[in-house]
């Protein structure tokens, strides 16, 4: 059964009362000793990864199919998502500081189930960079299976003179609380959709059980900060270089990440990267046929991966 948890972090803001993140641990019967932690994407809260249509059909919810192939999930609500701890200031939420927060929240969880002997981040669209970042940060991960992501960024929905940003970090943390205050002009807006985004998240090949249980993931804000950085051609490509693990990448066809074979250029230090383009498939995954092959390769993925890692004594 999944259990709820409420993991208090030690980062403090002004004027804010103490912070904590949300999650939900998903045990399996019969454990690997495997634990993955996945993050949503922008405007998702952490039941993207447990969609469950009114019919009961679990085949949607990733996080109950990876459980029954032997592996600890964990969901997490980033800050200001769902029943985290939403500070009055959304513009105070970086990268960085997102990041941090979920990187003490698996920490904690880790330190609680001691027989957890390595984790796997899991991300999808700003889950994976912030999963990326802190990957970079803390090394705590014995690899990184990154969803519909790319250090592209959308340079299609970004003004030209800030396509070169991210390749100056100071540059990039002294900017970028105004450049996001520009664009979205209120600390936790709420973007609807449309008809394109509509197509990109469940076109007409999405089954539509799946599209109707994503509304209870998706009935949240933007983070204006994480939101903009990821959008910004090169947004972590400077981190990706110092990913030292392997990797494990999945665009849909019809996804926006950018041609996929371009996408794992980025990590020049990862001894391994798997590309997977999953066919007929839209950017939230989970809603496609192709759910089904994501989920068992991601899951060999994993095993061949910890694996190795125990080989070497890690």
């Amino acid at each position: 059964m999944p259990t709820s948890l409420h993991l208090p972090i030690e980062i403090a803001l002004d004027g804010e009362a103490a912070l904590a993140i949300a999650a939900t641990l998903f045990e399996p019967r019969h454990a690997n000793g495997s634990l993955l932690v996945c993050l949503p994407g922008g405007g998702m809260n952490r039941r993207y990864f447990d969609l469950l249509p009114d019919d009961g059909d679990r085949s949607f919810s990733f996080a109950q199919q990876m459980a029954a192939r032997g592996f600890h999930v964990l969901t997490l609500d980033h800050l200001g998502i769902g029943d985290s701890s939403r500070p009055l200031d959304g513009y105070a939420l970086d990268s960085e500081l997102l990041a941090a927060a979920n990187a003490q929240a698996t920490a904690r969880v880790r330190q609680q189930h001691p027989q957890l002997r390595h984790s796997i981040g899991v991300g999808h669209s700003m889950g994976a960079m912030l999963t990326l970042i802190q990957q970079a940060r803390t090394r705590a991960h014995a690899g990184i299976a990154l969803l519909g992501f790319s250090t592209r960024g959308l340079p299609d929905y970004t003004p030209p003179d800030q396509h070169t940003l991210a390749a100056d970090p100071t540059q990039l943390r002294e900017q970028l609380p105004t450049l996001a205050r520009r664009i979205f002009r209120e600390p936790y807006p709420r973007i609807g959709r449309n008809p394109q985004s509509r197509d990109i998240f469940g076109s007409r090949s999405a089954d539509p059980r799946g599209v109707a249980a994503l509304k209870a993931a998706s009935d949240e804000p933007i983070l204006p900060l994480a939101a903009y950085h990821s959008m910004l051609p090169g947004n972590v490509v400077i981190d990706a270089a110092t990913i030292t693990v392997p990797v494990f990448l999945a665009v849909g066809d019809r996804d926006m990440a950018g041609t996929p074979q371009q996408i794992p250029a980025a990590f020049t230090a990862s001894p391994q990267i798997d590309l997977h383009v999953l066919p007929d498939t839209g950017h939230a995954h989970f809603l496609f046929a192709s759910r089904a092959q994501l989920i068992e390769r991601l899951a060999v993925w994993t095993r061949q991966t910890v694996a190795g890692r125990g080989e070497l004594g890690a």
